[in-house]
Formats: C-alpha cells, structure tokens, sequence
C-alpha cells in the first residue's frame, strides 16, 4: 500500500525553517498569511511585543463572495494595507506561511504592495 504524505506537516517544517530567519519588530513587523481551502487570512504581527497589530481575512460579515480564490486574496491585501497605513506601518517583512509564493499567496502580497506596503 502506499502511503502520501502529510503536506501540511511538509508545510509547516517549511515554515519553521523560514521562521528561523526572519522575524518582525516594530520599526518592520511581520506579514503573516495563512491560506485554507475556503478562506485566506493575513496578520500584522510585532514578535518583540507578542502581538497582532493588524489583521484581515475573508472570514465573518465583512467579506462578500468566494474567500477561496484569487481576487478574494487580493482584496484581503488590500484592506490589510489600507489599515496598517491607517496605523502608520509602511514597511514589513513577509511571512508566506510555508506556501509556495504563486497564486493565492502572490495575490495577497501584490494586493498589498497596491495598498502601500513596501517589501
């Protein structure tokens, strides 16, 4: 019989490994994105202070339409820049989760660069 592997445990020694290089302060706090099935969710995160500055994602009221899918991602993008710029962060590094950078994980980063967040 053969056996497949767990890609969500691939992803997240992916993830690890990535984590293990960068990390946000407050001068340049971390885009984190996280990416299901039917929904992407994006945070703003200071790991000096151990806190989520600003977050967004296709969960809940706010959001009309299919979470799951390119222009949704791109829209989460959007709103997650137009708050931290809102707060007053221009500048972060970004944490793609253990994802590959294509698709919905590329959408999200250049609705993001369209808002005025610069990585």
């Amino acid at each position: 019989m053969v056996s497949r592997k767990d890609s969500n445990k691939a992803r997240l020694k992916r993830h690890k490994r990535v984590r293990a290089h960068i990390s946000g302060t407050a001068a340049c706090p971390r885009l984190a994105v996280y990416r299901s099935n039917a929904n992407i969710s994006a945070q703003i995160i200071d790991d000096e202070a151990g806190r989520t500055l600003v977050s967004a994602s296709t969960y809940g009221k706010g959001f009309e339409g299919n979470g799951g899918n390119k222009e949704a991602a791109r829209e989460v993008g959007k709103a997650i820049a137009e708050k931290a710029v809102a707060m007053g962060i221009t500048e972060v590094v970004f944490d793609r989760g253990g994802y590959l950078y294509h698709g919905r994980v590329s959408e999200l980063a250049d609705g993001a660069r369209e808002g005025g967040l610069k990585f």
